[in-house]
Parts: structure tokens; sequence; C-alpha cells
């Protein structure tokens, strides 16, 4: 028995109960979990964006050590550090052989599979994960090792914000040195699109929050300029740019009205790339003049285009190096009893990153 944080459906409370793990498969591992990220993602399980089944436990993004492995287990042992990968790719259908793996279909009905038990009822996870618990029990091509020189606690972001935002930068916009760009919306993904366009050596860099208590946190995540959104937002950022927008916008919230102002926010020629989750009554729309007018590219990045096999040890060496720090990314660590208090301040669009730390 360990303890989660559980919800029995949408819109209800969340409630820390004891839950019952899965018994340990040969190709498992159990892991105790160190920290977990507070993504959007798990709000959207609980607000209707996302249709879940119940009950749930919350959760995907996520670090921790290996407490126990599978008889068939090989390469991780007892003690290891790993991140978790909530989308593990089969590496055997028609997009993992055609080098899309964050397009698998195996990861695409992944939502809510059912992994233990509560009050011995078969328990939901939130994308194969349920990280909002003390241990959680996992395929091991679910778990990356990490790099000793990450600390473990900021190390669960790059499971999702970190290798969304920084992939979405790196991989999805292919953005070079050099290049203007605009990033909107800046929670978790949002300063993490922030930190790789720094990364990648772009200027300026424009970053756009509705709070403008949003500020320092952007400029130490790497812009150069920051702006409160407003109706006027697009010349304002033309003005920034030698009238022209930007080369890449980045709409990293999820609404039509934010992918509208990326559009037009972008040179002609420009991309606009969406990494934001919305929902499906959001509709966009765009007139059949203005697509061919200003011939602006417009992308999605899911899952920051990448590999989290390959873009985890990556961005580890990063951080090694001291070239990435993800520090910025957290305004608040919490206990399981804050998960309810780190939604609403999403909700709000107030502070970064929550985090979920568990005791040593």
């Amino acid at each position: 028995m360990v303890n989660a944080a559980v919800v029995h459906g949408a819109g209800q409370d969340i409630e820390v109960t004891a839950i019952e793990l899965p018994d340990l498969g040969p190709h498992d591992v159990r892991v105790k979990v160190a920290a977990a990220g507070v993504c959007h993602s798990d709000l959207s399980m609980t607000n209707g964006t996302f249709t879940p089944a119940f009950p749930l436990v919350l959760g995907h993004e996520a670090a921790g050590t290996i407490a126990a492995v599978g008889s068939d287990v090989t390469g991780l042992e007892v003690g290891d550090r790993v991140v978790v990968n909530w989308a593990p790719a089969c590496r055997r259908c028609w997009f993992c052989l055609n080098s899309q793996p964050w397009l698998c279909t195996a990861v695409e009905g992944n939502v809510s599979p059912v992994r233990g038990t509560i009050g011995g009822d078969p328990l939901h996870v939130t994308l194969g994960v349920g990280a909002f618990a003390e241990e959680i029990v996992l395929p091991t091509d679910a778990v990356v090792p990490l790099a000793p020189g990450v600390p473990l606690d900021v190390a669960a972001l790059l499971g999702c914000a970190v290798v969304t935002g920084v992939g979405a930068v790196r991989n999805t916009a292919a953005v070079r040195p050099g290049e203007s760009v605009v990033v909107i919306g800046l929670g978790g993904v949002g300063l993490s699109a922030l930190l790789g366009a720094h990364l990648a050596g772009a200027g300026p860099i424009i970053a756009v929050d509705i709070s403008p208590d949003k500020e320092e946190l952007a400029r130490t995540a790497g812009a150069t300029h920051f702006l409160v959104s407003h109706d006027k937002l697009a010349k304002e950022i033309r003005g920034l740019t030698d009238g022209r927008g930007a080369d890449h916008a980045l709409e990293c919230v999820g609404h039509s009205a934010t992918i509208r102002t990326a559009w037009q926010s972008t040179r002609r020629g420009g991309r606009v790339t969406v990494v934001g989750v919305g929902r499906r009554d959001d509709t966009v729309s765009f007139n059949a003049l203005e697509l061919y007018h200003f011939a602006r590219t417009i992308g999605v990045s899911v899952y920051g285009s990448g590999d989290p096999n390959r873009d985890i040890p990556l961005l580890a060496t990063q951080i090694e190096l001291g070239r990435l720090d993800l520090e910025p990314l957290v305004s608040h660590r919490i206990g399981l009893d804050g998960v309810t208090e780190a939604f609403e301040r999403m909700k709000s669009g107030t502070g970064a990153r929550s985090l979920l730390v568990f005791d040593s």
C-alpha cells in the first residue's frame, strides 16, 4: 500500500488515499518517486479536456530510484536513478519505423490504463504512470537512466515539460542561432521553450504571458524581452523585430485566441508551432487569402517531436555542463496534499511549475 493523489470523477475533489500497486511483472520495475511535476495535462484529466476513466491517480512527469526489478529485467538495478518516460514508443508501428516515435500508435490511446487497485476495485493511472504516488510500477521501457550529476528532484521536469518545450524549439521549429522567437504562455512548457531558445542561440527572445509577475521567471529562463498580453500584442512584437514579425512563434497555451496571436506575430514566411493542448470545441479559423499571402508555416509539436530515450540523456548532459538550469522552472515545492492548490495556481496563471517532492 502506498499513498497517492486520486480523483474519482471529472470536476471532483482530489483526495490523498492508500492504493494497492500491481504485482511486479517480469519486465517491470517499481520506482520510488522522488519528485513529480504538476503539469497542465494532469489538470486536463479532471476538467473535461480529456476523458479518462476513474478512479484515477494523477501525475505523469516524475523521477525517482528503482526500488525493485522484475525477474527478466536487464540493464537496471535497485538504486538506479531514473526519469519516467510516459510515452514509451513501441518501435514497431508505422510511425516508429518512420522516425516519428512521438506519434506512436501504442501511446495514442494510453490515457488512463488500469494499473493497481483501490479498495479492491480497478485503479486507473494518468498516461500510464500515475506519478502522484509514493511508488509506481512501470514497464522497463517507461524509465530512462539519469546521469549522476543531475539533481533528482528537478530531473522530474525532464520527463515532460523540458522534453516538450526544448524539443519544440530544437526538433519541431528547428530554431537557428540569431533567429527571433516569441513564446506565448509561460507555464512549465513555455518557460522550457525559453530555455530551449536560449540554448539554440536565438535572439531576440520575446516572452508573453497574461501575468506581469512572470517577467522575472521569463528573464531568468532566457527571455530578452517580456510583454503582458494585450489587444495590440502582434503589433508590439513586430516593433521588436524590425517591423517584420518573429521568425518563430511558439504557442504554449492551447487556446484559439493565442494561436491566432502567434500567427499574427510571425513574419511572412515564418513558422508557428502549436505546443499547447486545446479543447475540441475551441475552433481556430484562417481565411484562404491570408494563408496564401503570409506564406507562414503552422505546425504542432507533440512531446517535443523527440525521442525521450535520446533527448533526456542529451538534456541531462547540458545540465551537467552548466548550460541548462531547471530551477527557474520551479516556483513551488509541495506535498501530496498540495496538488489542489497547484491546480488553482495553474488555472490563474500564477507561478511556474509546482514540484511534488516526496520525503527521502
